[in-house]
């Protein structure tokens, strides 16, 4: 009968429930390792992308990290970029290029981005662009005399650079040189009229001598011996008339990882939506191939579906912002005189400046 009782009370003993661990401290969007992310994140961005320009780090809008384990993490990014002045297939640093100034109509590139964690290593599974430049009224309140983003297939822009390809072309003694694409036009009307366009070329089979004899025999050269270079031309229109041009080739350059070759000549026109590998193309508000969304997702992730995932994780973020505001401005902790609040973790700091 005792041991009857023993049994009845051990059963009625209060099992131990195992305590939950606490949850990971939030990382604010100016902490080292979120910096890391967007470092890790920008550079896959350059090296997927295919046209127009390198683009560089501004600000870390939002920040998620999701836990998956005991070394691994899936972050989510939230990132503004502004274009540089290097086009996608110069081999320059992008630490040693220079962001385009607000002046100069710059562009910037909006960014989600989903990165894996795994014992301190990073590596990006997902992203998303989209690029726009500032208002042609910002730009003209602070300087009514520069010239603004022109469309890439505008008429004037189009004979620019076909003048100026030629220019170069009849003057030179290496290889003949083709368009590959028009990175970016400017037209100023006042106090003169001036087209100021870039473009990348690529060298042929053919000096510019032979070229004079059949022009549609030359081609690229092949991939294991191409030689792509850029071009930058002002054309003044009027009052007088005048043509600068200046071209400089980067030499043979190793393709990175899943960026295809540009292998035929012509102008390039993307349409707005488009969606193509990670980075961001030539971009300019109110024209159609200047305001692009782009999206990749990283063919060795674990997730065929990790471009849909990071929508929906994203989609959330407004809600937690808020939510988070609405806790600060509600805060009745008696706080010391003198006391400063911390600045809020979300977003960093800005780099350079904001459209």
């Amino acid at each position: 009968m005792k041991a009857l009782v023993a049994l009845i009370l051990l059963v009625q003993l209060p099992i131990p429930k195992a305590v939950p661990a606490a949850p990971p401290t939030p990382l604010g969007c100016d902490d080292p390792e979120s910096e890391a992310a967007a470092e890790a994140a920008v550079n896959y961005i350059n090296g997927h992308s295919h046209h127009g320009y390198k683009f560089a780090f501004n600000r870390i809008e939002d920040i998620r990290v999701v836990p998956q384990g005991p070394s691994k993490d899936i972050i989510f990014l939230e990132l503004d970029l502004l274009e540089t002045t290097c086009h996608i297939l110069s081999p320059t640093p992008l630490a040693n290029c220079t962001v385009r100034s607000f002046t100069e109509h710059a562009v910037e590139g909006d960014c989600d981005v989903k990165l894996q964690r795994v014992d301190g290593t990073l590596s990006v599974l997902a992203s998303k662009c989209h690029s726009h430049a500032d208002s042609s009224e910002d730009i003209i309140k602070v300087c009514p005399e520069c010239p603004l983003l022109a469309s890439l297939n505008n008429t004037e822009v189009l004979e620019a650079v076909s003048a100026a390809l030629n220019d170069y072309n009849s003057k030179t003694t290496d290889s003949y040189l083709r368009l590959l694409e028009i990175g970016r036009a400017k037209i100023q009307y006042h106090p003169a009229h001036v087209v100021v366009i870039e473009f990348a070329v690529g060298a042929t089979n053919c000096s510019a001598e032979d070229a004079k004899a059949d022009v549609k025999a030359c081609q690229l050269l092949p991939k294991h011996q191409s030689n792509f270079g850029f071009c930058t031309a002002v054309m003044v229109k009027s009052p007088s008339q005048d043509l600068k041009v200046d071209c400089q080739l980067y030499g043979h350059q190793v393709p990175a990882p899943y960026i295809p070759l540009l292998s035929r000549p012509g102008v390039t026109y993307p349409y707005p939506g488009q969606d193509t590998s990670a980075g961001l193309a030539p971009s300019a508000v109110g024209f159609t191939n200047h305001n692009l969304g782009l999206a990749h997702n990283n063919p060795v992730a674990s997730e065929s579906s990790s471009s849909e995932i990071l929508r929906s994780m994203l989609s959330a973020k407004p809600v937690t912002k808020r939510a988070v505001a609405e806790a600060a401005q509600h805060d009745k902790v008696p706080r010391p005189v003198g006391f400063v609040p911390p600045p809020p973790p979300c977003p960093g700091k800005i780099r350079y400046f904001d459209i």
